[in-house]
């Protein structure tokens, strides 16, 4: 049976981190909860590992991306699977993420969320990183920034190291894509934080927007000999 380890970034997520480990621990291919504490100021870590999850710990504020990398560099799973912390009961839907790979039918897996409860921006943001990565690979994603993906070990090799900031998503498409590796999304029923349209909620995508524009642009830079050719 192959192996999962759960690598999670988490921030400040006392309330709900717990909730997240207990639910994706149920997984029977599960053998290891590793949460990136990325120095929050509550009691993240200490829920974290009363929860049964091993915990690493950033001395300052780092973003996703540089939680991702330092994470990555312990698990010992066949399989990687990244979520995030606010998912609570609902991260035991990340087990449909695993079957493809399971299967040999997908390197990577990508959690595609049901339609949000409340109303929240107007899509740029999505819409931008869809037209970004059907440029960059020809693929047709319909949940392009979704952070709740399981990668082969063969994969995790190929993205390292995580961009940063709200563009990670981004650029471990491009890059696994691009190396070749074949990409699915799967249906789930996860639910977790989401933004409204109020003033913190125009904040978030717009910082979202610059890091995903950012990213692709990065991209452009990287490839762009290749696809001039």
């Amino acid at each position: 049976m192959s192996k999962v380890s759960v690598l999670i970034p988490a921030h400040n997520e006392e309330q709900t981190i717990a909730h997240t480990i207990r639910a994706v621990c149920s997984i029977p291919e599960v053998i290891e909860v590793i949460v990136v504490d990325d120095a929050s100021t509550d009691r993240t870590a200490a829920v974290a590992r009363a929860a049964g999850a091993e915990v690493i710990s950033l001395p300052q504020n780092r973003g996703k991306g540089e939680a991702l990398n330092r994470g990555a560099a312990a698990v010992r799973g066949d399989i990687i699977l990244l979520l995030d912390a606010d998912l609570e009961g609902t991260a035991v839907e990340a087990k449909k993420l695993l079957h493809p790979l399971l299967e040999g039918r997908a390197d990577m897996a990508i959690a595609a969320f049901p339609p949000p409860r409340r109303r929240g921006g107007f899509g740029l943001v999505r819409g931008l990183a869809r037209l970004g990565i059907r440029h960059f690979t020809g693929l047709r994603l319909k949940s392009p920034l979704s952070g709740q993906r399981a990668l082969t070990r063969q994969a995790l090799a190929a993205v390292l190291p995580f961009a940063r900031g709200y563009g990670v998503e981004v650029a471990m498409t491009v890059a696994a894509a691009r190396s070749g590796l074949r990409i699915v999304e799967v249906p789930v029923q996860m639910r977790h934080r989401e933004t409204g349209r109020n003033l913190a909620g125009f904040r978030h995508r717009g910082r979202q927007f610059r890091d995903v524009a950012r990213t692709l642009w990065q991209c452009y830079i990287r490839y762009r000999k290749e696809t001039t050719k």
